[in-house]
């Protein structure tokens, strides 16, 4: 696309617009969502799948600026376009798959992600978070079920058994806010986990990371490249993605003995950058777009339901960017959130389900931090001790091959849920296919119409049975059953039978609405099959 359209300050700007509240009338809505952000929009344009009205609060007038979260991992890509939201993303977005990893003048890792014919999305996409929240926007503005309240922020918050009360500010003035329930996605400073007298547990590093968006015309590849102590910068680890509009992400690593505001001056940052792209080779000159100061912290909430309040994103964890999970982890609470919200509004599951919500996302975000707890303490040594262990893995991946795993950057990915309350334990053995827990992979077949396409195709935002053609009582069973949709996957589909392990008729597997496996049979049951879905939606033991 043209250079233009990735303008940051080009994107639309939003007037306050008076709520019907502001001239004395009161509204209880269904949901209210605390935040604009990818988070808060995921959320908004997945209840709108499920037909569930929504009100999202944001104090900005338009999307953020800057680059921010850059990296969209497969996973946030299939929740977003299960949302109906990642069409302009994808357009937008450049696709990556390797990356490489440099110590002084060494190449030490080779990072090469899965991807092949069997994957509809890329592993990673980048898009700058502006970009990224105006096309989730651009989405939303057809669903009628989504309003969004520019300019308004919450100063008070106040709960009981039958919903929240909320006082919003604006430019003409406070009005009252009801809502059923409350999801905060306000970010790191969440002024609801405040109001409600919460605090974020875990550790925070000591690393420091300049951030720099560049405008370069280069004609390197889109990879993750990152370098150890380059020549250029001694002392320094360092970060480089493309990004749409020609503009690259430069991150850096400060020097304990650096000064904050110092670093941040125009003329220390070139000097930096000037010295990396000289190294690179990279002769054109660059406009230098932004740059901001950046913190690693490995905290979470205890749990995310707090009565009618839920919490998601920053709000309720803080990853570092090393593995790029913090954008990621918060679009996987929404896509986590969104079904059982609405199946909890529309009455069709108990609140049962809100409270597997919280404990399914703390343990993706205790298993998120845990991993990028690892990177960060490579990326940004915290002792002495730590630098020592880092140099040695780093000069022993130079010429051994089996050291490179110790430089592996551990990239986002799907959290399984082996713990779930929502799943009931398989039936029979299984040689193939994805547990209770974890996330339907992605499988190639053949669509309605004779196309080739992808088994995510053709789900939808209903629980779904999927089942291997062949057992006609079993069939009957399932397309009777209310609410269920049905897929059957006939022994033609060679590839998906393979990769599913449904190499006998009546095998199945039943899918939560976010693409968790909830439970798979080798033999239908139908006594079972009700009871397995009756605890997937918070109606069972």
């Amino acid at each position: 696309m043209a250079e233009d359209a990735f303008d940051y300050h080009g994107l639309p700007r939003h007037p306050f617009r008076a709520p019907p509240e502001l001239r004395g009338a009161r509204v209880r809505h269904r949901v209210a969502i605390l935040g604009a952000g990818p988070v808060g929009l995921t959320l908004a344009a997945g209840l709108a799948r499920h037909g569930i009205p929504c009100v999202v609060i944001e104090a900005r007038e338009g999307a953020s600026f800057g680059s921010r979260a850059i990296c969209i991992s497969r996973r946030s890509l299939e929740i977003l376009e299960g949302f109906g939201a990642a069409s302009r993303i994808l357009a937008l977005g450049l696709p990556w798959t390797s990356g490489r990893s440099f110590w002084r003048r060494h190449e030490v890792l080779r990072l090469a992600m899965l991807h092949d014919a069997d994957q509809k999305h890329p592993p990673m996409l980048n898009l700058q978070q502006c970009f990224t929240e105006q096309a989730l926007l651009d989405a939303l503005a057809s669903r009628p079920e989504v309003e969004i309240r520019w300019r308004s922020e919450m100063r008070a918050l106040e709960q009981g058994d039958e919903g929240v009360r909320l006082s919003i500010a604006t430019p003409e003035g406070p009005y009252a806010l009801e809502a059923e329930w409350l999801v905060a996605a306000d970010g790191a400073r969440s002024p609801a986990r405040q109001a409600l007298g919460l605090r974020l547990e875990g550790e925070s590093h000591e690393g420091r990371y300049l951030i720099a968006d560049i405008r370069l015309r280069s004609g390197h590849p889109t990879e993750r490249r990152a370098w150890f102590d380059p020549p250029s910068n001694p002392g320094s680890t360092l970060l480089m993605h493309r990004q749409p509009g020609d503009i690259w992400r430069v991150d850096y690593q400060l020097r304990p003995e650096e000064d904050e505001e110092a670093a941040q001056r125009e003329e220390a940052v070139r000097a930096r950058i000037d010295a990396h792209l000289a190294a690179l080779g990279e002769r054109g000159g660059y406009e230098l777009l932004l740059v901001s100061l950046y913190r690693a912290h490995c905290l979470t909430l205890p749990a995310y339901r707090h009565g009618r309040v839920l919490f998601a994103g920053d709000a309720a964890h803080l990853l570092p960017i090393f593995g790029v999970r913090g954008m990621n982890s918060g679009i996987e609470d929404a896509g986590n959130l969104a079904w059982k919200l609405a199946a909890v509004l529309r009455g069709e599951g108990g609140e049962a389900l809100l409270d597997s919500y919280s404990a399914e996302r703390v343990y993706a975000a205790r298993r998120n931090i845990a991993e990028a707890r690892k990177s960060t303490l490579f990326m940004t040594p915290p002792t002495r001790g730590h630098a020592l262990l880092r140099e040695a893995a780093l000069s022993l991946a130079v010429s051994h091959p089996w050291a490179r795993a110790l430089v592996d950057p551990r990239q986002s990915s799907a959290v399984a849920l082996p713990c779930s309350p929502l799943s009931t334990p398989e039936q029979g053995e299984w040689e193939a296919g994805p547990p209770p827990g974890a996330v339907l992979p992605s499988v190639p077949l053949t669509l309605p119409g004779g196309r080739r396409g992808h088994l995510l195709d053709l789900l939808g935002p209903a629980p779904t049975a999927l089942l291997a053609a062949g057992d006609a009582a079993a069939e009957a069973h399932l397309a009777a059953v209310p609410g269920l949709a049905l897929l059957r996957i006939g022994r033609e589909e060679a590839r998906a039978v393979a990769l599913l392990g449904l190499d006998a008729p009546g095998a199945g597997y039943l899918l939560r609405p976010d693409l968790h496996v909830a439970w798979r049979w080798r033999r239908f049951d139908a006594s079972a099959f009700g009871a397995a879905l009756a605890r997937m939606m918070g109606r069972g033991s």
